[in-house]
Order: C-alpha cells, then structure tokens, then sequence
C-alpha cells in the first residue's frame, strides 16, 4: 500500500457485455466493489437508452455522469462522493460495414482533487483500431487536468493501439505488479484486454482483476478494480 498523500479514488471498468448475462450479479459485483466511479463497456446505446442507462446507475448504486448513445454504449458512472463538472462524447469515423465506436468524457471533482475520467471501446478489427486509439489518445493527451482512463481495447499490451494509448500514462497493472491478470474471456481467461491508464501524477495503490463465481456469471469479462490517490488541485 501507498503511503503518498492525496485523494482516494475507487474505480471499476467493466464490459457489462451489452446485459445479455445475469443482471442481478452484475449488479452486486460492482456494488459489493462500492466504487467512486464506473467507466462501462458495452452499456445501453440504442432504443430507450437514457431510461436504460438511469436504471442500470440505479442497479450499482450510482449516478449517469456522462455517454450512453452518443459514445456508442460507453458510459461513466459515478457516486454522490464525486461532482461533475463537464461532459462530453466522441465518435470514431466510421469504417464502411463495420460498427461504429466512440468514447466519453467527464470532468470531475472529489474532495480536493480535479480529474478527467474517460472511457472508450476500441474495434474488434486490428486494421480499424490503431486510428481510434489515435483519436482517443488526441483528446487525453489534450487534457490539463490528470487523466484517469479506461477501456476495452480488444488486443494486449503488445498491440499497437495499446501503445498508443498508453503511451505517457501509467498502466495501472503494470505498476501493482499484476499484469499477468487476464480480463478475458470469463468463460476461459486468456488475455489482457481491459486497461486502466493514469496520469504519472496519480498514485495506484491497488489493482485487482476480479474473479469470482459472481462475476463469471456477470458477464464475459471480469470487472478491473483500481484504487487510486489523485493529486490534490485545490
């Protein structure tokens, strides 16, 4: 454990595979996990998605922050702890024949400390992703405030994409020494595709890929748990 001053900061990412799985362990999963803020894969994004998207927030305990339709089915969650300041959603050019992807943006405050809370879900195509990483990466690397990012990006750390989003910012895996946790599939865990990155400011003092019968019954990824101590920005 850290012992470095600062904020604290609990956060799940977490690809709720679309809610085709048991939606009662879902939510006890992320509640039982009693995080500050949820960064969501794979949420509601079509007919009825505001109301979805409200009760799912509902179903872990937490508030909509940001995303839903417009960042193709990212959605940032958050609890009462943490205010939010602005918001904001991108999309990926769209590849003719393929689905379209995008991102969400918050900006937010807890306690004393500022910070950009983003998520994405990068293509299942390796000859699409490396320019939605380019995208992504554009807007954290744009960010004054430090950063605190996740998402889905469908390859492993050797990959391209990955690379370009994580370059300059801290895998929070690799810094709690637990990059040799894999996040998917639930069903037959074999690769590490689900990433936290954070601003070099930010302090990780524990990460966990969590992997219980619950969570196999949740969804097809585990959820990622990270406990972080942000800079305080006054």
């Amino acid at each position: 454990m850290s012992e470095s001053v600062g904020v604290p900061l609990r956060v799940v990412s977490y690809n709720i595979h679309s809610q085709r799985d048991d939606a009662a362990a879902l939510a006890a999963v992320v509640r039982e996990a009693a995080p500050d803020v949820v960064i969501v894969q794979e949420a509601p994004r079509r007919f009825r998605w505001r109301q979805k998207s409200a009760t799912l927030a509902e179903s872990f305990g937490l508030v909509v922050a940001a995303g839903g339709l417009p960042s193709l089915g990212n959605l940032l969650l958050t609890s009462l702890r943490v205010r939010v300041l602005d918001t904001r959603c991108q999309r990926y050019p769209l590849t003719p024949g393929r689905h379209l992807r995008g991102a969400a943006y918050a900006e937010c405050r807890v306690g004393g400390a500022r910070f950009l809370l983003a998520g994405s879900h990068l293509s299942t195509d390796p000859a699409e992703r490396p320019a939605q990483a380019a995208a992504f990466k554009r807007e954290l690397a744009a960010a004054e405030l430090p950063v605190v990012a996740a998402a889905d990006l469908n390859e492993g750390p050797d990959g391209a994409a990955w690379a370009t989003v994580g370059e300059g910012l801290t895998d929070t895996a690799v810094a709690a020494d637990r990059a040799d946790r894999h996040t998917y599939s639930c069903a037959d865990p074999r690769r590490r595709i689900d990433a936290v990155f954070v601003d070099p400011r930010i302090t990780v003092v524990d990460y966990d890929v969590v992997d219980t019968p619950q969570t196999r019954r949740a969804s097809d990824h585990f959820p990622v748990l990270v406990d972080l101590l942000l800079p305080a920005t006054g």
